[in-house]
């Protein structure tokens, strides 16, 4: 029995849906005490570590490590979740800002040194943080008013990799093929059928989408890096695909 064991997460699981799978499929862990370190939201996959046993009593030390994810950011919307499972609440044909694709292709570039070293990184209200006792996320769905706490956070590498078009049916036909994969109360019903609504009102056929790679410390929302990006750029931008590949020395399993 192993006291780390490296899940490659799927989009649409919760880190605990993973964990359960994973203690079904292997039956000498049913009685032992597991734990996952560093959750993975639910439209992200890759590298999830699992403790068993003593192991767990180390969770703090595998919570500290480094971070590498590869993500990419849609640009000309913005959510309350700052990824695609979350209610449309910005909205902006980026060729009424951004004439073309060289544009903002150098427009990113110029805003990505704001993201890189130590900054305060404000959690999304949309997230498991607790205040006062309570996540964050049982604030936003009541509506109720919070002080949204921060921390400081160490982007070691931001590398812009490539950046491509997706139609608006494109767009669409991803998102709902994607969102139906999380099980459980996520707004999942409400949410698409806003998406719906939002992209056949909207006059723009086509999207950009952004592709990096990050290595950054522990607790670094990346969704909030989209999100803050878009809001640099005026342009609405959210997590469209969020993939960690590296966690300490623990990377992607390869298939």
């Amino acid at each position: 029995m192993k006291k780390v064991v490296i899940l490659n997460k799927k989009e649409g699981e919760t880190p605990l849906e993973a964990l359960e799978f994973f203690r079904k499929k292997h039956k000498e862990y049913k009685n032992i005490s597991m734990t996952y370190a560093g959750r993975l939201d639910p439209m992200a996959s890759g590298v999830l570590i699992i403790l068993a046993g003593e192991e767990t009593k180390k969770k703090e030390k595998y919570l500290a490590l480094e971070k590498e994810y590869e993500f990419e950011v849609l640009f000309g919307v913005a959510t309350d979740t700052y990824d695609i499972l979350g209610k449309i609440v910005f909205t902006r044909s980026h060729l009424a800002v951004i004439k073309n694709q060289k544009e903002l292709t150098q427009e990113i570039k110029k805003n990505l040194k704001h993201f890189i070293g130590k900054f305060k990184q404000t959690y999304p209200i949309y997230s498991s943080k607790t205040v006062q006792g309570k996540p964050l996320f049982v604030y936003a769905r009541a509506g109720e008013e919070v002080k949204i706490p921060n921390r400081e956070v160490l982007v070691k590498t931001l590398k812009f990799m490539k950046i491509k078009q997706i139609t608006k049916k494109n767009l669409l036909k991803q998102i709902e093929k994607r969102i139906v994969k999380v099980k459980g109360d996520f707004r999942q019903a409400e949410i698409l059928n806003i998406w719906r609504e939002k992209l056949s009102e909207s006059m723009q056929d086509k999207f950009f989408l952004v592709s990096f790679k990050i290595k950054c410390s522990s607790g670094t929302y990346v969704r909030v890096i989209a999100n803050s990006l878009g809001e640099r750029l005026g342009i609405g931008a959210l997590a469209f695909k969020i993939h960690r590949t590296k966690v300490g020395k623990y990377a992607t399993i390869k298939k």
